[in-house]
């Protein structure tokens, strides 16, 4: 034993305080557990901190700006100045005051909270390296492992390289002004959102995306309004080219690109590189615990979210599944009540909502139609354009549409896709009507308030069943 060595027994022990982690100890702890949580950095993990609160806080005002620079169709007009240090201060304070709640969450739940880089010695055993050089072991009974993920890397393109002018997602959402140029590598979900909105800050945004398209993910014909959208605000789109090179010159960083009609240069005053995330799995000593993972980093765990190790569990960015805070928080909760030995707790993620916080929004939730197709369905489809929703109309937002995707013989509901403002909130009606297994005659059924977006869910109902009531002809059937 070295010099500040000490040894804690642990009933649960979770390390990554991120809204898996935090989530699962809070839980935990509420379920009569008593729970220590590690954090290598900050509570509430990259989410409150830098992902996706602090993204949505600049996103939302960007958007307040565009709408108000977009006044004169409705017949107003404005002086408009962007304060951008006041903004990132606002965005800060934000960020503060959650943090704050998480913790003060933690302390009246009787969480103990440790600071320091944590890593498995053993299947019970773990060493926490605290700040000041201290050292604790670890013994424990059961743990979580929370740690998240970080951003991925591009060769040539370190990050902090050229003089900090090679950023990630956490860079970007604190830069100390606006970019006059701003290249991005990678057409995904941060890539569009944080490209948007610099955008609309004033700067000029190229995206570069090795795919056939922006945010692949996603159906085609879902992306089409908001392509028109990013375009009209002069963001250039580069799809099927990658960045292969940068070099310092006279005007700027220059990015060399190659594209399909031939190399380009671009100049940058900065380059985010947003092309994924990987797992923070690493560094953490999982096989001497004895825990499998894949050559990607990815733990592998039951719909329990146990691990291989019986007593070890692992939730949020380190399993395999879509990177999203809110199935972390889910996949937490999961895991607290297995520790705790509540009957049923167990992971069912067929209803889990997709969203890109762009303008318009994109929101999906549940199987696409061509999924449903594959996996035997009879598959039927009815979708509604904003062009006829009141709402839409009277927010000067008519680019979109929702669809709904159903089992042509039983009408049960399988998924959803939203196009359009608030596609974010409206999702939520959709992922419970999946959760629930309800027909879409249910959704046609019911009374939605008007004039909402909402309704466009309803009508969309109603044109799955051959009851359209705003619109003319077929948009929708059963897939051939």
């Amino acid at each position: 034993m070295v010099v500040g060595e000490t040894t804690l027994e642990a009933d649960v022990v979770v390390i990554g305080a991120g809204p898996g982690g935090y989530v699962a100890a809070l839980r935990a702890a509420r379920l009569g557990r008593k729970v220590t949580l590690i954090e290598r950095e900050a509570v509430g993990g990259v989410c409150l901190n830098v992902g996706c609160i602090p993204s949505k806080a600049l996103i939302a005002a960007a958007h307040d700006l565009y709408r108000l620079r977009q006044g004169a169709a409705y017949g107003l007009s404005a002086d408009v100045r962007l304060d951008f240090p006041r903004l990132i201060a606002w965005k800060d304070g934000v960020v503060r005051t959650l943090t704050g709640g998480v913790e003060k969450l933690l302390k009246g739940n009787g969480v103990e909270l440790l600071f320091g880089e944590a890593f498995f010695t053993g299947p019970r055993e773990l060493r926490l390296l605290e700040t000041g050089d201290a050292v604790m072991n670890i013994r424990f009974r059961t743990a979580i492992v929370a740690t998240g993920s970080r951003p991925a890397t591009l060769p040539g393109f370190p990050f902090g390289g050229f003089g900090g002018r090679v950023i990630s997602s956490t860079e970007a959402l604190s830069l100390k002004e606006v970019p006059e140029r701003l290249v991005i590598l990678g057409g995904g979900v941060i890539g569009v959102e944080l490209g948007q909105a610099y955008a609309r800050f004033g700067s000029r945004v190229t995206i570069v995306e090795a795919a056939e398209r922006i945010l692949p993910a996603f159906e085609a014909d879902l992306l089409r309004p908001l392509r028109r959208r990013l375009q009209a605000e002069g963001i250039e789109l580069l799809e099927r080219a990658r960045a292969i090179g940068a070099a310092e010159g006279e005007n700027g960083l220059m990015v060399l690109v190659e594209t399909p009609e031939g190399e380009r240069e671009l100049a940058a005053d900065y380059v985010l590189v947003a092309v994924g995330r990987r797992p923070n799995t690493d560094a953490l000593g999982l096989e001497t615990a004895g825990v499998q993972v894949d050559g990607r980093g990815y733990i592998a765990v039951n719909d329990r979210q146990m691990t291989n190790v019986e007593g070890i569990y692992a939730v949020g960015d380190v399993v395999p599944g879509l990177p999203l805070a809110h199935k972390a928080t889910a996949e937490g909760k999961v895991a607290a009540e297995a520790i705790a030995e509540e009957a049923g707790a167990a992971a069912d993620f067929r209803a889990v909502p997709m969203v890109v916080y762009s303008d318009p929004e994109v929101a999906t939730v549940g199987m696409t139609a061509a999924e449903a197709e594959a996996a035997g369905f009879r598959v039927k489809v009815g979708m509604f354009p904003l062009a006829a929703n009141g709402r839409a109309l009277t927010l000067g937002e008519k680019d979109g549409f929702v669809r709904l995707v159903g089992d042509a013989e039983t009408g049960a509901l399988l998924g959803a896709q939203v196009v359009g403002p608030g596609a974010s909130e409206l999702i939520a009606e959709l992922a419970l009507a999946v959760e629930m297994g309800i027909r879409v005659e249910d959704l046609a059924l019911t009374v939605h308030a008007h004039p909402t977006f909402a309704e466009a869910a309803m009508e969309a109902a109603d044109v799955w069943l051959g009851k359209p009531v705003h619109v003319l002809g077929k948009l929708g059937g059963v897939l051939k």
